[in-house]
């Protein structure tokens, strides 16, 4: 399984240990990757992803999951949330 966010694309970074003598070994740096379930309220069902921690924070802050996905564009989705992203725009169509 990848170590990437599902919603925001947030993934691995590369860098280094740096000791007191300042010698430099490589390192990674990984998200903090959570699974949870996320409620779509037009949809009005639960969706589950392995989300980072900041774009949790993101998806509160834009006002829940439906508001999250019509704003980013679909090059950092998943392909799963692009296909939710695809159902909520046929229930706006439909609505």
């Amino acid at each position: 399984m990848s170590r990437i966010c599902e919603l925001t694309g947030k993934g691995r970074q590369t860098g280094h240990n740096v000791s007191h003598a300042n010698n430099k070994t490589k390192r990674v740096f990984l998200p903090n990757l959570q699974n949870v379930t996320l409620l779509s309220e037009k949809l009005d069902r639960s969706f589950k992803f392995r989300v980072s921690t900041h774009g949790l924070r993101s998806v509160e802050h834009n006002g829940g999951l439906d508001n999250w996905l019509l704003k980013t564009s679909d090059e950092k989705l998943s392909a799963q949330a692009r296909k939710i992203k695809r159902e909520l725009k046929k229930a706006a169509v439909a609505a």
